[in-house]
């Protein structure tokens, strides 16, 4: 009979293998996993039952963080989630255990999307102004996020090479690997050309740091986004994930279908999506205005 601890092993290698997840990720999976593994005290499979889903979920309820705060029921999830996904793993390789759905996640308050204004936005991404590389490198990551809606991991894995400024469009690799086409504006091509025009190093990076030529992290591109925003007298907090909402608000406003925001977004859930829906719903307001009312 296999063991919970080698079950453990081969889960962790059948999501980086098989489904392709990041290492990041699979780290993520093997915590959560270790958690409750460490906490439900038994070697075998059929040992995970109801009752100590039951207790483990009262004990996250109470677990701390490293600040001492108790975890957010989003938080929370997460651990369920990798639970699920072991359960599921184990149904399909026909290992007698809890049924994966029976166990319901947490309910969360709906997410709320602190945006910026139309005025803001405009004054953001005119925010990089001057004749230095570093102020061209700018002002192009802060047009191609807003164009493309990329996630600031997958806006700095891309290469010169990447995107195709004649079609505007260039494929992308996101989260499980997976490939989806994203578009270039007008505005973001001439801000990267103008940039591109200017690089005289070898680098393939597309966007690159200062005098060292490496390739930029996720994090140093949330540090331009936060001194372009202070410095245009934003006061609320800029990120590039910021970009990626205004991104998807402005299709949806403008028009487009849930459906085309979700594949342009790679969200694999349509649901993941919807926490758009609530700021795009503002035309109702003019809507019911112009049209309820008694017959006069």
């Amino acid at each position: 009979m296999v063991t919970l601890k080698e079950l453990h092993r081969q889960f962790l290698e059948y999501l980086e293998i098989e489904r392709g997840r990041s290492l990041s990720t699979v780290k993520n999976y093997d915590a959560y996993l270790s958690d409750f593994f460490s906490f439900a005290k038994t070697t075998k499979p059929e040992g995970i039952t109801d009752e100590v889903i039951r207790t483990y979920r009262l004990y996250l309820n109470r677990k701390k963080d490293g600040l001492g705060r108790t975890l957010k029921r989003k938080t929370q999830n997460y651990y369920l989630i990798a639970i699920r996904g072991f359960l599921k793993y184990c149904a399909r390789r026909s290992i007698k255990t809890l049924p994966a759905e029976r166990i319901e996640l947490a309910k969360v308050p709906d997410r709320e999307l602190n945006l910026i204004s139309d005025e803001e936005l405009e004054r953001l991404l005119e925010s990089a102004k001057g004749d230095s590389l570093k102020t061209f490198r700018d002002s192009a990551i802060l047009h191609l996020l807003f164009s493309s809606g990329l996630r600031v991991s997958e806006l700095c894995s891309l290469n010169r090479d990447s995107i195709n400024l004649k079609r505007k469009e260039f494929s992308v690799r996101g989260k499980g690997e997976k490939v989806r086409l994203a578009f270039v504006s007008d505005e973001a091509g001439e801000a990267l050309k103008s940039y591109l025009d200017r690089r005289t190093d070898v680098e393939e990076a597309l966007f690159v740091s200062g005098r060292a030529h490496s390739r930029l992290t996720p994090r140093s591109v949330e540090r331009i986004i936060k001194h372009c925003a202070i410095k245009t007298g934003i006061s609320k907090k800029v990120s590039p994930h910021l970009l990626r909402h205004l991104f998807a608000t402005n299709l949806l406003q403008n028009g487009a279908d849930l459906r085309s925001v979700q594949q342009m977004l790679g969200h694999a859930n349509i649901t993941t999506t919807q926490i758009y829906t609530h700021v795009t719903d503002k035309h109702l307001r003019e809507i019911h205005k112009t049209f309820h009312g008694r017959k006069k």
